[in-house]
């Protein structure tokens, strides 16, 4: 355990030791700008769309299926846009459970700032369907973030869910609501030859879905992504990504280093992915 803290404290160092790498090779006329230059453009008209195969379906460092499909599109004018994303993929190893899944999301993006609405669809339920069920369901949650600026991508994120399923069977056998949040912390350091290298800590800070609804708090994820670009025209191209994720939080519940559940997926604690997508922007 005192490795993956270790771990956890080198991740979230990493965006201050890139920043000062970059800052040492800066040129003259770099330094005269600042770091928010970036923002003072205006935003028209936007829209893309992207489709990635994956090995694994990880979010926020729980394993939340295995192989899947997911593609995705959005439009935006002047800060405001909407999104669409689905999941199409089987819940487990053993390829016996379908899991579909879409993602609608409204919200603004401007000045680094990103305020969003999340409505889920599981398709065990009904597309309307706002219950507060102890399992899984449909789910809307309210996101905001704050990136510093493209010259340096420091991110602060937080995320609560505020409506339908986040239930769990509390002491007197109801279905509580548990206002699941996560925060997070990420960075995401430019490399040559057009690769990414996106690092990430995230933490629960009470009771929620990221820890199985058990009481505290805890460190869910440690990531590493590395992704590769090809750029096909001015307006297409295609990625390549791979990532390793830890979960501390199920590290100690469960007092192992590595567990492989092929038939339960969300209760491992080491998970790793990766991806091939084409993107259109």
């Amino acid at each position: 355990m005192k490795k993956v803290i270790a771990l956890a404290i080198f991740v979230g160092a990493l965006p201050f030791f890139n920043c000062a790498s970059a800052h040492a090779q800066e040129t003259e006329e770099s330094k005269s700008a600042s770091l928010l230059d970036d923002y003072h453009q205006k935003v028209g008209f936007t829209y893309g769309a992207q489709a990635v195969v994956q090995s694994t379906y990880i979010w926020r460092g729980l394993c939340s299926g295995a192989f899947n499909i997911q593609p995705s599109a959005n439009v935006g004018y002047g800060g405001l846009f909407v999104e669409w994303w689905w999941n199409i993929g089987v819940e487990e190893w053993t390829f016996r459970t379908f899991q579909p899944e879409m993602d609608i999301t409204v919200g603004f993006a401007r000045w680094g700032l990103n305020v969003s609405m999340l409505y889920v669809h599981n398709f065990n339920c009904g597309l309307f369907d706002g219950n507060n069920y102890a399992g899984r369901g449909n789910r809307l949650q309210l996101t905001g973030s704050y990136t510093i600026s493209s010259k340096l991508p420091l991110r602060f994120l937080w995320s609560t869910r505020v409506a339908a399923s986040d239930g769990y069977i509390n002491k007197n056998g109801e279905t509580a609501f548990a206002w699941s949040s996560y925060a997070e912390i990420s960075y995401t350091q430019k490399l040559p030859y057009d690769m990414k290298l996106y690092s990430a800590v995230g933490i629960s800070p009470w009771r929620s879905c990221y820890t199985g609804y058990r009481d505290g708090w805890g460190v869910t994820n440690i990531d590493l992504r590395l992704q590769k670009d090809w750029s096909l025209s001015e307006h297409c191209g295609l990625k390549l990504m791979g990532q390793v994720t830890i979960n501390p939080f199920l590290i100690a519940a469960d007092r192992s280093s590595v567990v492989w559940h092929p038939d339960y997926t969300d209760n491992q604690s080491i998970n790793a992915n990766i991806g091939l997508g084409v993107y259109l922007k």
